[in-house]
């Protein structure tokens, strides 16, 4: 007979119940930090518009997407959907929607779907994908006759009051939390890429691999391409074997390291002569992406070549691609 288990397997595939290797520890934190978060939207919107809206008791309207925005910037802070101008720009541009369309088409039962729809479509080409801003864009329509009293102060008061006050929060509460800093720029900084010594590897995934699969792919992740590229990055150490280089560095051409996440790096070998002296035989670089960027340095010929995994090309979108490959 089949274990309990084993019928629960099929089940928690479908239903992609993913296996949560989180601490008890850091799921408290994100509790404790989405309870102070709406405390501090409250308490903020509250000082700032002591006399409040309408009728709203407590002299402050706070947004019930507020409540979905701490789920995201203090249980995911790292995570694309929780980055400042995913909120920021979520939730004023979803807001701006929302009450446009309330204007344009009040009292319509498809006006709230309207305000969602158009919300999502312009999250996507602004790059700011916020889930709660769907919640905002409603908000504005089924809100009732003192929301759409509020017309365009609406992005105003609440959403911009609100939106400030929960990332303020999440800024000052995160930074306690060295693992957790918030926005994840912040975090980056403070983490040193680990050195690895150049070798390859029998799979040998690369940033460029990892840029076209993405593309590929067709679909939004809610993890940062930087997060996801480091922990490839610690997955492939465990893998490297005998390493592969170009056959020749030639000047005026781009080569990257194949590396991820923050020890990825491009250089363009310059075709100026090489320097005079005793470094007349090396070779004059600039680093034109990845760590280092921006970087000028020369080495020889077989330095670089040791340095190099393959020879890449800038694609349309800024995207670098090997050589020859789409």
């Amino acid at each position: 007979m089949k274990s309990v288990r084993e019928y629960l397997h099929p089940l928690r595939s479908w239903l992609s119940i993913e296996r949560n290797q989180t601490s008890h520890g850091e799921k408290w934190i994100s509790a404790l930090g989405a309870l102070i978060g709406i405390s501090v939207v409250y308490q903020i919107t509250h000082w700032c518009f002591p006399a409040g809206f309408g009728s709203h008791p407590g002299g402050a309207i706070l947004l019930a997407s507020m409540g979905a925005s701490a789920v995201l910037v203090f249980a995911v802070p790292l995570g694309a959907l929780s980055q400042p101008w995913a909120v920021i720009a979520g939730h004023l541009g979803s807001a701006f929607i929302g009450v446009s369309c309330q204007v344009m088409f009040p009292e319509q039962a498809w006006t709230g779907a309207l305000a969602v729809g158009l919300a999502v479509g312009a999250m996507h080409y602004l790059r700011c994908i916020h889930p709660p801003g769907g919640a905002t864009a409603l908000a504005a329509v089924i809100g009732g006759s003192e929301v759409h009293a509020l017309g365009y102060q609406y992005l105003l008061t609440p959403v911009a009051i609100n939106v400030a006050a929960i990332l303020l929060a999440a800024v000052a509460f995160n930074a306690c939390f060295a693992w957790r800093r918030y926005p994840v720029h912040l975090h980056r900084r403070l983490q040193r890429a680990v050195p690895v010594a150049a070798s390859a590897r029998q799979v040998d995934l690369t940033q460029e691999d990892f840029h076209a699969a993405i593309g590929q792919l067709n679909s939004f992740v809610d993890i940062t391409d930087e997060n996801l590229t480091e922990l490839l990055e610690l997955a492939k150490q465990h893998a490297e074997r005998d390493a592969l280089h170009p056959e020749v560095i030639a000047p005026g051409r781009c080569y990257s390291n194949g590396r991820l996440g923050r020890a990825w790096s491009v250089r363009r070998i310059s075709v100026t002569p090489a320097l005079s002296g005793p470094s007349a035989e090396r070779l004059v670089y600039a680093v034109v992406a990845g760590d280092g960027i921006g970087d000028i340095g020369h080495a020889s010929a077989a330095e670089l070549r040791h340095w190099a995994r393959f020879e890449v090309t800038l694609r349309e979108g800024g995207r670098w691609a090997k050589l020859g490959n789409d």
